[in-house]
């Protein structure tokens, strides 16, 4: 199919497929949702076994980088509440460890296979006629669409400041150009939908969202296992991949069964598969997959996430520069409308973002529970930064490991900065920090605690649900990734002493 007749086919309602390709940034989850024509989605087959890595089995690489003995990591000394691990629970670990475990070797010079190289030329191909006027998206907006309301001008200056260092990003690929113009735009009718449901709907600003449990920590931290535990709990209420992708519906499409924004989420999801073979020894996602509201959070056009697309440091000093407490009610709103729409009176919300903007989320949310995980800062900035650098190869051209490693050490160094700094701004009475040692030497005893906090009922049939879920989803099913900060042009004794204040603050 000619690439002109691909890009016509944009401009007809409902002729494309919203979807993702993104890429994560983290254990966490940053993920970025683009929109990919099902014609070229459909036109190539499926992936093959395409792994440009080097297997090392049977090896676990400790937080410092040096190796662990298994028997002293797993022996019997008490979890947080006293307890002695279960030989069970012992042997689990050991298992985990003992899987197929590889070292990343493609992070300069990605290699994808036949099909996904097809779909990449075929996108890169829409991607020289897109413009990234403010102007003219939003009319593209309006026209896919027919709604005129954005709800507001908040969010017109963040996203005029956002596309322009978008369009001048040098690293940005002809793909990466496809992929942040289809994100935008997907942004742009989010905020028209959700503008048109609450002018049908005035009574959703009266919904309360009441005392959320809020979990703040960075990516690799413990964040995601944690967050998939309590969102076990249905007593609960958790957000799922596909719905923060798209939150409202299409007019259209409100009561088709099933509903397609599934069906799209699916589609996505097989391209970032395909194209990132190995992401998902980092992290598992699925459509039904519990995800975080940083992608509610860029409906506002202000959040971190804008980072991951790739390193846009205009971008960074505006967000940075700017309070992000308006930006935070806009998420509260969005909450309100998803409870409308699908019910649920008690959030459980995640997201890295918070951990520096404490201020804004207890001001938006001053009845909630935080939780704010730590972990040896080395071990998450090589761990993290490692994710950046492979899941760049979607959107960046070159790769540069090193500049990402950099670049994500100085900005993890600010965000943990700021946690030292406002720590105190979260009320004691509500608040937990939860250290990833002890979270992960008994999961369900630290759950008990948060709980506690939190006020939130846990009985015997709450921690069956959280069982069946470990038992459904073993950690390190997939196999690991063997993290190295050298692969970044990090030291983990640079890093160390760069963040000793916040070692000795939590530590």
């Amino acid at each position: 199919m000619a690439a002109c007749e691909l890009r016509q086919s944009r401009r007809i309602k409902n002729a494309h497929v919203d979807g993702l390709v993104g890429e994560y940034v983290t254990d966490i989850h940053w993920i970025r949702f683009r929109t990919v024509p099902l014609r070229i989605l459909t036109a190539t087959g499926r992936r093959a076994n395409f792994r440009p890595c080097r297997r090392e089995n049977f090896e676990r690489t400790g937080e410092n980088g040096k190796s662990v003995d298994l028997a002293e990591f797993v022996g019997k000394r008490p979890g947080p509440c006293g307890r002695r691990r279960s030989l069970r629970r012992r042997m689990w670990a050991v298992a985990v460890m003992a899987v197929d475990s590889i070292r990343l070797e493609d992070l300069a010079a990605p290699e994808f296979s036949p099909e996904v190289t097809a779909m990449r030329e075929g996108l890169a191909a829409l991607a020289d006629d897109l413009s990234f006027d403010p102007d003219a998206m939003r009319a593209e907006a309006v026209e896919e669409l027919g709604l005129s309301d954005f709800g507001g001008s908040s969010y017109a200056e963040p996203f005029e400041v956002l596309a322009e260092a978008v369009a001048s990003a040098p690293l940005l690929s002809r793909v990466g150009r496809f992929m942040a113009h289809a994100q935008l735009m997907q942004l742009l009718k989010n905020r028209l939908l959700l503008a048109d449901l609450l002018a049908r709907h005035p009574e959703i600003h009266d919904i309360e969202v009441v005392r959320p449990i809020i979990i703040c920590g960075l990516p690799r931290t413990g964040t995601t296992h944690l967050h998939n535990l309590v969102s076990s709990d249905p007593a609960l209420r958790s957000l799922p991949y596909w719905e923060s992708l798209e939150p409202i519906p299409v007019p259209s499409e409100v009561g088709t069964e099933p509903d397609p924004r599934l069906a799209r989420c699916d589609m996505a999801l097989q391209f970032v598969n395909d194209s990132m073979p190995e992401f998902r020894r980092m992290h598992e996602m699925t459509t039904w997959h519990v995800h975080e509201e940083i992608q509610l959070l860029a409906m506002d056009f202000s959040t971190m996430l804008f980072e991951t697309i790739s390193i846009l440091p205009r971008w960074r000093d505006y967000y940075m520069s700017h309070d992000q407490t308006p930006h935070y009610e806009y998420l509260k709103t969005v909450l309100q409308a998803l409870q409308f729409l699908r019910g649920g009176e008690r959030w459980v919300l995640k997201s890295p973002q918070h951990l520096e903007q404490f201020g804004p989320l207890s001001r938006t949310f001053p009845d909630a529970t935080f939780v704010v995980t730590h972990r040896d800062p080395v071990a998450v900035v090589t761990s993290m930064a490692t994710m950046v650098a492979y899941s760049a190869r979607m959107n960046n051209d070159p790769v540069d490991p090193t500049r990402i490693g950099a670049y994500w050490a100085e900005r993890l160094r600010g965000m943990l900065g700021a946690c030292v700094r406002d720590r105190s701004v979260l009320p004691e009475e509500s608040s937990i920090d939860v250290r990833f040692s002890e979270f992960m030497a008994d999961d369900i005893a630290m759950v008990k605690r948060i709980y506690a906090v939190a006020g939130q009922n846990f009985d015997a049939s709450v921690e069956q649900r959280m069982q069946d879920y470990m038992k459904e989803h073993p950690q390190g099913r997939y196999g690991r990734v063997d993290y190295r900060p050298e692969d970044l042009g990090l030291k983990s004794d640079d890093l160390a002493r760069r963040f000793s204040f916040y070692s000795e603050r939590f530590f």
